[in-house]
């Protein structure tokens, strides 16, 4: 056990040490003190916008409550913000770690009130030693987020004994940020009206201490700004892990979104709901309010890595489980919570289909286990596998595990799904590594001449660069990522005289296809097998 705290307490002041090194560090917590300085100051606080284009995105009662970081010098807050988030982690990994010791009491100890405090003691450790190092509260640390103390609050009222109080910390976390409301709907299913009768009101009591405080702000943000979840980023990029992110990426027809969308989050949010009260009424109310958090961050429209704090959980109550697949399946989740799939296994993922699976793992992860509960593992004590129960449990893994990859390696790239897709601009052109065909008048003058397109192409861990040159005759450049997928208007950038360059990145090429138009919107040129061969020469 002491090895394990010894653990956590290097990652956490290594974690720190290199936040604090990072000219970008605690970006989010900066928003927090610019909004609210510039809120002090008289101006409106969704008005705000940091150096980095990031907007305040939160109820305005999240503003009282972060009130106090600009009373004090904002390296000082840094500090304390970062020690607070450590503490945090200890603090969710007590009732985890409990909710693990208790999960491997025996069949003929269940009378008992739990598992041995030792036990206890070691699982509480090394919850906290993993999530340490876990991309989400990594992702916390970076940017100095309030997620993992929504997580924290919502947590503590979903496992603590029945009292007065129990049931306010989901309001007060719900009028911070949104997402915890869902736990209303637990407490209800699962007859604890009286906690969802307070939740409601501490939020409704937050909100109406906000709107006193902050009458214009809050008319504002309830008004309008609460739906604008664009002004939060690029919903389609790989860090929104979220059912909503995934059909984005999936290039779903925008029309058909909000449809689509609401339906699955209804279904996977009835099914955790369900899942959620029968490990309650088994005596397993921390396994339940892990995977109600775990429903909050696949419904949510916007679930960054920060989020996803939930689905580490998940996947250490899993790891704890009994059963082979479980522990596999656990061990499988806690990894991609660890590492990026999409970028580590981009060298060996031959197949588009394998790439989308690897680059959407954690949102698959999470949805998988919101309708799936944690299987079994409320329901069965802990007890000694036989050889052939063990050995059918292996196969049983391997076997869906096959069938999985398989299916995703004869998918085609979903029509639209680029999400590493971009654009580069006139004031791109200085980056040699955007533009590296030729640099200059002179060099590029050479260039465009006898075809429609001359171009090159560099491989990257993530994704593919291409740039070029455009003949007078090509007026408009599309690429198609995928067979009937949208296509992507490149933009032709008179970057020097009489000379036209272009340059794009893209997941992958393996079923791109750039085509040139003349002005009468002929196709001049078609590239695909051309694509492919420059990429092969890129990468060499």
């Amino acid at each position: 056990m002491l090895l394990l705290w010894v653990g956590f307490t290097v990652a956490a002041l290594v974690s720190v040490a290199l936040v604090l090194r990072r000219p970008d560090g605690l970006s989010d917590l900066h928003i927090y003190h610019g909004a609210l300085t510039d809120l002090r100051a008289g101006r409106p606080l969704y008005g705000y916008v940091a150096p980095n284009g990031g907007p305040f995105t939160y109820p305005p009662f999240a503003a009282l409550v972060l009130w106090p970081i600009t009373t004090i010098p904002l390296g000082v807050v840094e500090v304390l913000w970062l020690a607070a988030t450590c503490a945090a982690v200890i603090a969710i990994a007590v009732p985890v770690g409990r909710s693990l010791a208790a999960g491997r009491v025996a069949a003929p100890d269940r009378g008992r009130a739990g598992a041995h405090p030792t036990s206890a003691y070691v699982s509480i450790a090394a919850v906290a030693a993993v999530l340490m190092v876990t991309a989400p509260v990594q992702s916390n640390l970076r940017f100095g987020q309030v997620s993992i103390f929504i997580v924290l609050m919502a947590l503590l009222d979903g496992v603590a004994p029945p009292s007065r109080v129990r049931g306010v910390l989901v309001g007060v976390a719900a009028a911070i940020k949104l997402t915890p409301l869902l736990f209303v709907l637990y407490f209800l299913i699962c007859g604890r009206y009286r906690d969802a009768a307070r939740a409601v009101a501490a939020f409704v009591a937050c909100g109406a201490l906000a709107l006193a405080v902050l009458p214009a702000e809050s008319l504002t943000y309830w008004a309008g700004t609460v739906t604008q979840t664009s002004r939060i980023g690029n919903l389609a990029s790989l860090g929104n892990q979220s059912v909503h992110g995934m059909l984005l990426r999936l290039g779903m027809d925008e029309e058909a979104l909000p449809m689509v969308w609401a339906a699955l989050v209804v279904v996977i949010c009835a099914l955790a709901l369900r899942r959620a009260r029968a490990l309650f009424r088994l005596g397993r109310p921390g396994h339940a309010a892990v995977l109600v958090g775990c429903a909050t961050v696949a419904a949510s429209p916007v679930s960054w890595t920060h989020h996803q704090v939930w689905t580490v959980l998940a996947a250490m109550l899993l790891v704890g489980a009994v059963g082979v697949t479980r522990r596999v399946a656990g061990a499988l989740l806690l990894t991609s919570m660890v590492l990026s799939l999409g970028v580590v296994l981009a060298p060996v993922s031959m197949r588009p289909g394998v790439q989308f699976l690897f680059e959407n793992a954690r949102a698959i992860g999470t949805v998988v286990l919101c309708l799936a509960g944690f299987g079994a593992v409320a329901l069965t004590a802990a007890r000694t596998h036989r050889t052939g129960a063990f050995r059918r449990g292996w196969l049983r893994v391997g076997v869906a595990s096959l069938g999985a990859l398989a299916f995703f390696a004869v998918q085609p790239l979903p029509a639209g799904a680029d999400p590493t897709f971009k654009a580069y601009r006139l004031p791109d052109v200085v980056n040699s590594r955007y533009f590296f065909v030729c640099r200059g008048p002179v060099e590029c003058s050479g260039y465009g001449t006898d075809a429609p397109v001359t171009f090159g192409a560099r491989t990257e861990k993530t994704k593919v660069r291409v740039n070029g040159v455009v003949s007078e005759q090509v007026v408009r450049l599309d690429y198609h990522s995928a067979p009937g997928g949208p296509p992507r208007t490149i933009p032709l950038l008179a970057a020097y005289p009489g000379v036209r360059t272009f340059s794009f990145r893209s997941a992958t090429m393996v079923h791109g296809r750039l085509i040139a138009y003349s002005a009468d919107g002929r196709a001049l040129a078609t590239y695909d097998d051309e694509l492919t061969a420059a990429v092969r020469a890129g990468a060499s």
